[in-house]
């Protein structure tokens, strides 16, 4: 058995365990998903924090640690692993799709070829159920893919993490251990990807400051002050 396969089954048996949790749960939510209107919805849904974040912020880290203090769930990369789960597609998959530049090659043709390939508009409708059922189950933070736009936004806080571009190189380097040239092209491409994919389908600027309810500068703010600043503005 390769690594690869080790490694993938690794990743499903972890998302399965995560998603037993919420099987009946998950069932009767979207099961009211497809029969209520979206005003009768949203009545359900808990206070969140959703935060977007420029590439190299440590947004994953603010993230986390926030969610450890309030003692809510982190909704990062493991949100991937449950809708790879219920796609039962692998998770190198989803990949392709979730916040990247859009490959029209694979929208249009992949399909023919495997049924089991996730186009960009099946995956994001896939995406609004799991953000909203996690919602309605219990206080999360979000960490990027658009969840702002997926949820009522008065029943929550929208939080974009930003930082000059230096601060964000620096950071890079450091948690990814690649060099300097490395790094200038993985951060424009990741900010690149972002920036379309929430284009594409919300129709919004990732950038526009207005679509936020808190913009914070992590390399002013460090970690732990940028936390603070997110539990003040959401009152906790």
């Amino acid at each position: 058995m390769t690594d690869s396969v080790r490694q993938e089954r690794t990743t499903l048996g972890a998302a399965e365990r995560l998603m037993q949790t919420w099987v009946r749960s998950a069932e009767v939510e979207e099961q009211s998903i497809r029969l209520h209107p979206p005003h009768e919805i949203t009545k359900g849904v808990q206070t969140y924090v959703t935060i977007s974040r420029e590439e190299g912020v440590c947004g994953s880290e603010i993230a986390q640690e926030l969610g450890r203090q309030l003692g809510w769930e982190v909704l990062d990369k493991n949100l991937l692993d449950q809708i790879a789960h219920h796609f039962q597609v692998s998770r190198p998959m989803l990949d392709h799709v979730d916040e990247t530049t859009p490959n029209w090659v694979h929208d249009v043709f992949g399909t023919w070829f495997d049924r089991r390939l996730v186009t960009h508009e099946r995956y994001v409708v896939q995406l609004g159920r799991f953000v909203l059922m996690a919602a309605r189950q219990r206080h999360v933070v979000f960490v990027g893919r658009g969840a702002q736009f997926l949820l009522p936004p008065k029943k929550g806080l929208s939080v974009r993490l930003i930082a000059p571009l230096r601060y964000r190189l620096e950071q890079f380097t450091l948690l990814e251990e690649v060099p300097m040239k490395t790094a200038q092209r993985l951060i424009k491409e990741r900010d690149q990807g972002r920036r379309d994919f929430v284009r594409r389908h919300f129709h919004r600027d990732i950038n526009d400051p207005h679509l936020y309810d808190l913009v914070v500068n992590v390399a002013s703010c460090g970690i732990d002050g940028s936390v603070r600043l997110i539990r003040t503005a959401l009152g906790q």
